[in-house]
């Protein structure tokens, strides 16, 4: 059935953090879309709500089958039942994970730039940001080995986060790579903790490759952040999982989680989680191919019209990570004045570490939503080289 991608829903007055703005501005910064869920999934949900008793929700083996469904058919990647813990989100999961895989003091390698979440995730539990930068090679992002084997040298790292698919450049990290990177962490005793919530917003024709199933020392040195909330916009039902091959490696988790007191289902993270995964293929593939089209509406956009501002290639996200070095002045200062100028919210570059001159733009969003976008910004660069020059 075809889906209404064209639609804009009203958000504000919703308690939405990415719509809480001023009436005049545009958000495009926070990663959640614009466009309401699968039909097959609010229709779940509706009659889960039509139930009316909203008791203590256990996990049900139709949670565990969903997922195993879903990765073997679209990623081909066998999760057993029993690697499987719930959890009330990726990011409570990061943390708990670091406070109980790791020790107060220790380093932690993260690949910036990277998701900002990461650094809070790291520094309030106590732990060391080890930054290993990604260098800018012939127009894109790649590991620095070298680099990343003397951060893995240091007897005070103990953990990676791997972004992967990674946020915010978009890059599909292949196979040849995660080998690279499960080999050199295996070496040096640095478990690899792999957020891959993102890693069905991938562009029709490309496809990502889970971590854990790249070898047997990825496996058995991993624990993967995985969830629905991302892919089917459900962010605000807390509900994802954590894949622990390892059995040692997933009791010590399992015991955080439910330390932390983040292993417990809401009434709805269930019912949503399984009918994303059992009934929203359609719906996905739909969507896969409109956020290629905003992705390519912006490129062209920027080379006829915002010369000054480019697209990093990417195979995945609705997240565009926006060159702006032509530009006069760091990113904070662009983005404020952006803002300010239009209206238009995006994210800070500098968040995300290593992203000096660069913005962060979020494209999910209805056509005539992202050309609003994008003549706001279209504004507000044509002012800002004035502007920032009288800043001097």
């Amino acid at each position: 059935m075809p889906y209404d991608f064209e639609r804009i829903v009203n958000r504000r007055g919703t308690a939405s953090l990415k719509w809480d703005v001023e009436e005049q501005e545009l958000p495009m910064w926070v990663a959640d879309m614009d466009f309401q869920t699968a039909p097959e999934i609010m229709a779940a949900i509706r009659e889960r709500a039509d139930h009316g008793i909203f008791g203590y929700t256990v996990v049900p083996d139709a949670w565990y089958k969903a997922i195993q469904d879903w990765w073997k058919k679209r990623h081909g990647f066998l999760i057993e039942k029993e690697w499987l813990l719930f959890s009330t989100g990726v990011v409570p999961a990061i943390s708990s994970i670091v406070r109980k895989m790791t020790t107060a003091g220790e380093n932690i390698v993260i690949q910036t730039p990277v998701y900002n979440v990461f650094f809070n995730s790291i520094r309030n539990n106590g732990r060391n940001v080890l930054e290993s930068r990604l260098r800018w090679d012939n127009g894109q992002y790649r590991i620095d080995f070298e680099d990343l084997e003397e951060k893995f040298k240091n007897p005070q790292t103990t953990m990676m986060i791997l972004c992967n698919p990674h946020n915010p450049i978009g890059k599909i990290w292949d196979r040849e790579t995660l080998e690279r990177v499960g080999e050199l962490a295996y070496k040096h005793h640095v478990l690899v903790l792999s957020d891959e919530i993102h890693c069905d917003l991938t562009d029709p024709g490309h496809e990502y490759i889970p971590f854990a199933s790249v070898s047997e020392m990825c496996r058995k040195n991993s624990i993967t952040c995985i969830a629905p909330t991302k892919t089917f916009n459900l962010a605000g039902l807390q509900t994802a999982a954590v894949a622990v091959p390892d059995e040692n490696l997933r009791h010590k988790v399992n015991r955080g989680l439910n330390t932390d007191e983040v292993a417990e289902p809401n009434v709805f993270a269930i019912t949503a989680a399984v009918a994303a995964f059992t009934k929203g293929e359609a719906w996905l593939e739909e969507l896969r191919s409109y956020l290629k089209a905003n992705k390519d509406y912006v490129r062209e956009y920027l080379a006829l019209e915002i010369p000054e501002i480019t697209a990093v290639p990417s195979d995945a996200t609705y997240l565009l990570w926006l060159d702006c070095r032509k530009l006069i002045g760091d990113s904070t200062m662009l983005c404020r004045f952006i803002r300010s100028d239009s209206g238009l919210y995006l994210s800070d570059g500098k968040d995300y570490g290593n992203g000096q001159s660069h913005l962060r733009m979020n494209v999910a969003c209805p056509r005539e939503q992202l050309r609003e976008g994008m003549a706001r910004l279209k504004k507000s660069v044509a002012a800002y080289g004035a502007w920032a020059a009288g800043q001097c």
